[in-house]
């Protein structure tokens, strides 16, 4: 194999299987039926990968070359781990046949000629009833998104084994209780939605403000997340929440273009907003209206709304708080919870100063949630109560793993006495 450039360094192998894993996965699972092969000989094509690519040079094709071996690797396991005539038949016939063109695709024909998406058969087993509800979503960060245990585990905030006993745990699950790995019958897919769009969040969530110090943004994993959600709806456009989480991760997305300044995160008020995304912005726009004539409000449709007004907004200083107060009190009715009253207060505080945001804040139940902390020091900050507001941003930092998060937050700590020393 001839090299192709510069050879790459592990780091690049490593971006390429993370980016390429939720497809790879998914076509060996549905090839071979087994979640733990299909994640072994994955790995197994990994270490090919870092032990050849750097001499050889990176290959043309990476994914179907990834694809090629990890299937390769399975064939050889099911020879070395089986001893009966049937499993030796069925890997020579497997070795024989011609490369699997829908494991490169990553598409399968179903017998009425649907096209369905093995990442999207994944995700309806992972998001399976029968799973408990963190279950669902670990096992998709883990399959889908090619997220570690650990960094699974800090998105949870718990121990890195706890998190792995719990992948395991789902894994048995879906094999000693028959999960079938398949997209839900139309009769099933509107009781089943509401899981799978979650999980599609928290992946987006995950690649917008990642867990791992390495990426603070996963642009791999919001591409991810908003491919599978476009499939989702092309499956169920009727459902207006889909289409309200489409909206909702098109008009986040579109700012990411000023979300980063030399490795800091850039808050929404200071972004230049010249630099967002307006073909992004419109097309969340239209959905947003979308919703609104089907008039069947949900978390993700408002949420999108309360997204559509501050993409709509020219300068941060022109945001109708009004407008976004009045979404909030709408979510807060459809999906109370903490977090929206956190969020709500920040909007109130725009309206009626700090003091009456921290009067909303304080009694939350967030003590372990890093933005509660953030928003705390914040409102103590504009209060002129520094010693308050420095112990919050300390305690944002400790509990905050990405790196321009924090690089973001002392930045906001450090400039506390200066703001004090000109007067603001």
């Amino acid at each position: 194999m001839p090299p192709t450039g510069a050879a790459p360094t592990a780091r690049s192998i490593e971006q390429v299987f993370r980016a390429e894993h939720g497809r790879l996965v998914a076509g060996l699972i549905r090839r071979f039926g087994d979640i733990d092969l299909a994640e072994e000989s994955l790995g197994d094509a990994l270490l090919a990968a870092l032990q050849t690519w750097p001499e050889q040079g990176r290959p043309p094709n990476p994914g179907a070359w990834l694809a090629t071996t990890a299937a390769h690797r399975a064939i050889d396991r099911i020879r070395r781990e089986s001893t009966r005539d049937a499993r030796h038949t069925e890997a020579t016939a497997m070795t024989a046949s011609r490369p699997d063109p829908l494991l490169e695709a990553g598409a399968v024909v179903e017998q009425d000629g649907a096209i369905t998406d093995d990442r999207l058969r994944l995700i309806f087993t992972c998001c399976h009833p029968a799973l408990a509800p963190d279950a669902r979503i670990a096992l998709t960060l883990r399959l889908l998104g090619g997220l570690t245990a650990a960094e699974i585990a800090r998105a949870f905030l718990v121990p890195e084994p706890t998190m792995a006993q719990r992948l395991t745990r789902a894994k048995r699950k879906i094999k000693t209780a028959g999960i079938p790995y398949r997209v839900p019958q139309a009769a099933d897919l509107p009781r089943r939605i509401d899981g799978v769009l979650a999980v599609l969040y928290l992946i987006f969530n995950e690649g917008y403000l990642s867990t791992s110090a390495d990426d603070p943004i996963r642009d791999d994993l919001c591409a991810e997340a908003i491919r599978l959600t476009r499939v989702v709806r092309a499956l169920l456009p009727e459902e207006p929440e889909i289409t309200g989480l489409l909206a909702l991760m098109l008009l986040t997305r579109a700012r990411r273009p000023a979300r980063l300044r030399d490795g800091v995160l850039v808050p929404l008020d200071e972004q230049d907003r010249s630099c967002w995304d307006r073909a992004l912005i419109g097309e969340g726009h239209d959905l947003v209206r979308a919703c609104l004539h089907r008039n069947r409000p949900g978390p993700y449709q408002i949420q999108a709304a309360i997204n559509a007004v501050h993409t709509d907004a020219p300068t941060a200083d022109r945001t109708d708080w009004s407008q976004i107060v009045a979404l909030y009190d709408q979510l807060r009715v459809v999906q109370p919870s903490p977090i929206v009253e956190l969020n709500r207060a920040v909007a109130v505080a725009e309206l009626d100063g700090p003091m009456v945001g921290l009067s909303l804040v304080e009694p939350l139940d967030l003590t372990g949630y890093p933005a509660w902390h953030l928003t705390r020091a914040d409102l103590l900050r504009r209060l002129d109560r520094p010693a308050e507001a420095k112990a919050a941003y300390d305690r944002a930092i400790e509990l905050t793993g990405n790196p321009a998060e924090q690089a973001f937050l002392r930045l906001r700590r450090t400039g506390i006495d200066g703001d004090r020393a000109v007067g603001t």
